[in-house]
């Protein structure tokens, strides 16, 4: 068995710890969400003011994560628009209350989380884009960045390395928004100023298990996962804390390495 297929068997092996099982709701169709990048997507390209850097670097199919900071309302449209694919994103259900803005987040994929279901939700929920081999849109800060001073980026949460964990085949693309601040400052514009220029860098992806073997990133061996297997339940929930952390900081320092402000 190859070293790579050994490294997996063993991640198994702490499935218990790691697992998120997915939501039993079906994804929601987007007929109309091919539509509009097939036809409105052309036409309005020549007219904003976007670059798109290193698209090639995000996969066209398959299990993806594309990992962005989080500075405007239009940073979901920026991702979508560089994934050249169905992306979706997790909305919280007020934005579903409106009957336009309902039709809009279904229509383009979008899927509603319920505020008091907390986080368990969102990660079953997240799962089941994953499961379903689609690319699921992630701001791992949490929030929008409300700093009115740059660094704007914010501490990444942990919930980005769990679902990459949970799906280790997964490709983890780490992606820097510049610009989007100033089409639509938060508490300060009330529309988007789309003549205003913003980029969107994509950095090299990596899958759980990659990062993971890498002695830059979790540098840990099957041996040692089987190890950590045995212990007890403290020790490995401690150990997994750890992993998640380290992956969700390296990640982080990865946007800020390609241009996130």
């Amino acid at each position: 068995m190859s070293e790579g297929g050994e490294l997996e068997n063993a991640w198994q092996t702490l499935k218990p710890h790691w697992v998120i099982e997915p939501s039993a709701e079906p994804l929601p169709s987007t007929p109309v969400y091919a539509g509009l990048r097939m036809f409105l997507s052309p036409a309005l390209r020549p007219l904003l003011r976007w670059r798109i850097h290193g698209a090639e670097r995000i996969p066209r199919k398959g299990a993806t994560i594309l990992a962005a900071n989080h500075l405007s309302h239009v940073d979901p449209i920026a991702v979508i628009a560089a994934a050249r694919r169905t992306t979706h994103y997790l909305a919280k259900d007020g934005h579903f209350t409106n009957p336009l803005t309902r039709f809009i987040m279904r229509a383009t994929g979008q899927i509603e989380t319920h505020r008091e279901a907390g986080g368990s939700d969102a990660l079953a929920s997240a799962a089941s884009i994953l499961n379903h081999e689609k690319a699921l849109g992630i701001f791992p800060e949490g929030t929008r960045s409300k700093r009115t001073e740059a660094p704007f980026l914010l501490p990444g949460k942990t919930g980005v390395a769990r679902l990459a964990a949970a799906f280790p085949h997964a490709v983890v693309v780490p992606l820097a928004l510049v610009g989007t601040r100033n089409i639509m400052q938060p508490q300060h514009h009330k529309w988007p100023r789309l003549y205003r220029r913003f980029d969107v860098n994509a950095g090299s992806g990596v899958t759980w298990l990659q990062w993971l073997a890498s002695s830059n990133g979790g540098n840990m061996n099957a041996a040692e996962l089987q190890a950590l297997a045995q212990q007890d339940e403290h020790e490995i929930r401690a150990e997994l804390a750890r992993l998640y952390r380290s992956f969700t900081d390296q990640l982080m320092a990865s946007m800020s390495a390609l241009g996130a402000p």
